[in-house]
């Protein structure tokens, strides 16, 4: 059994989030995508919160469902199982810095959900200002303030590379777990990588050696759900059906409690090169500096002489402990030619990475949105889930089905042989597919820009 799970997004009570993003739109586009377990999300504002009673109905101890919802209801939706966990923004000042932290919290239920809402507004948070509501509370005393309330909570560094509002992000950020919780580093069990980076370079921190290396989308529209997402499957000694599925087997298995029933099988994770935030650089001035050009140019913009935004990748090699080479890598092939990633000693989980399918679809439809959507629906409708297809299918019923231009996408991807432009400041990176895209692109760069595209590392 595998379950696929993600378990960071947002509703559409959050900043800049689609409006479809309502608990039904969530559930059908988490069965178009392939996902199992799907976070409510945002279950601090006062709105959603009441969506979250009136809507779901608990299916397992933690685990919810769609109740019947009438003429919407969709039966591959009333499928998708629920679990709540929230973001929060902290902004705070310690050890003499302002920090701007964001954090997730895993509720167990409900009423533990509503004894935590009751708690922040005793404190004077404004729950109804935002889907992810900012508090001017350290993440050290909110852990500890959730774990008065019920011990079973988990509580999640989010993104924790991204430079502006994270644990170690080169901006406001700590340089180690117990420097930003103290005594109760303990209790974090597991970080969520963020777009901008994968396990290769999480597993490079001493800091995270024997913690859980978690990966979600963070999304804010339906299309983006399930980008990253984090697969649990059985432990050895116990087979029991995903109906029986509860928030303490989850929590169980991101504690990596070797007695649970399940356990962290892979990550399904972005090329980090896609992030926003990978490399470092200033958008507003054009400016892209790689980890070698940021050694020997510095940290301040040659155009506006302000600091750039230093990149996660930068970031971890500051605060890496040792640097992993391919050398340090076993790169194993499945029977359906997908590619997983393990470190030598295989002390780590592995990780798949995947190009979203309707990402693949734009470029086979020369960059035409609409056409790429109706494709992306007409194949999850009648074809497959998109999982199924970037993962599962044999390349012959993906070419039946959807041409043989999207087997031939599918194999590269499963390959691990896309090429990727990278992100910086903001700005997401570049994927393409095809070397002939690549090509294209490339007669329309001056010399320059070539020279520092060839100067990029290749992907693993």
């Amino acid at each position: 059994m595998q379950i696929i799970a993600d378990l960071h997004l947002h509703s559409k009570f959050s900043r800049a989030v689609s409006q479809k993003m309502d608990l039904i739109g969530i559930a059908e586009m988490a069965a178009r995508k392939g996902i199992d377990l799907v976070t409510t999300g945002d279950w601090m504002h006062p709105i959603w919160f009441k969506s979250i009673q009136n809507e779901l109905s608990e299916d397992s101890s933690g685990i919810y469902r769609l109740k019947n919802v009438g003429a919407r209801r969709d039966a591959p939706a009333t499928k998708i199982k629920f679990l709540l966990t929230t973001e929060i923004s902290s902004i705070y000042t310690q050890g003499g810095q302002m920090r701007r932290v964001h954090n997730l919290i895993f509720s167990p239920s409900i009423a533990t959900c509503e004894k935590v809402n009751n708690a922040l507004r005793s404190r004077g948070a404004n729950l109804m200002s935002d889907g992810r509501p900012i508090v001017g509370i350290s993440s050290k005393d909110l852990l500890s303030m959730v774990l008065e309330i019920d011990k079973n909570i988990l509580f999640v560094p989010a993104h924790v590379w991204t430079p502006w509002f994270a644990m170690y992000g080169s901006k406001s950020g700590f340089n180690s777990i117990e420097e930003s919780f103290g005594e109760y580093a303990k209790y974090i069990y597991g970080v969520e990588t963020g777009l901008s980076s994968d396990p290769i370079m999480n597993w490079q921190v001493k800091d995270l050696d024997n913690r859980s290396i978690l990966s979600f989308s963070d999304a804010h529209s339906g299309p983006k759900l399930g980008r990253e997402a984090t697969v649990f499957t059985e432990n050895s000694d116990f087979r029991f059906p995903i109906s029986k599925l509860t928030y303490i087997d989850v929590a169980e298995a991101i504690k990596q409690n070797p007695q649970g029933k399940l356990k962290i099988g892979y990550t399904i994770e972005f090329f980090p090169e896609e992030g926003k935030y990978h490399w470092s650089g200033h958008r507003s001035c054009n400016i892209r500096y790689n980890p070698q050009e940021v050694k020997e140019k510095g940290v301040l913009c040659p155009v506006c002489r302000r600091p750039l935004t230093i990149g996660v990748e930068n970031r971890v090699m500051d605060l890496s402990d040792r640097i992993l080479t391919k050398n340090d890598l076993l790169f194993v092939q499945n029977s359906n030619g997908l590619s997983f990633v393990y470190d030598k000693e295989k002390k780590r989980r592995p990780f798949v990475s995947l190009i979203p399918l309707l990402e693949a679809l734009t470029e086979i439809n020369k960059g035409s949105a609409v056409k790429a959507f109706r494709e992306y629906e007409r194949l999850t409708s009648e074809f497959g889930n998109e999982f199924d297809i970037l993962m599962r299918k044999p390349y012959e019923e993906i070419a039946k089905a959807g041409g043989e231009e999207l087997a031939q996408a599918v194999k590269i991807i499963r390959e691990r042989k896309a090429y990727v432009d990278p992100g910086y400041d903001g700005v997401f990176g570049a994927v393409k597919i095809f070397k002939d895209t690549v090509a294209k692109e490339k007669k329309t760069q001056s010399k320059d820009e070539m020279k520092k595209d060839e100067d990029q590392p290749t992907l693993f």
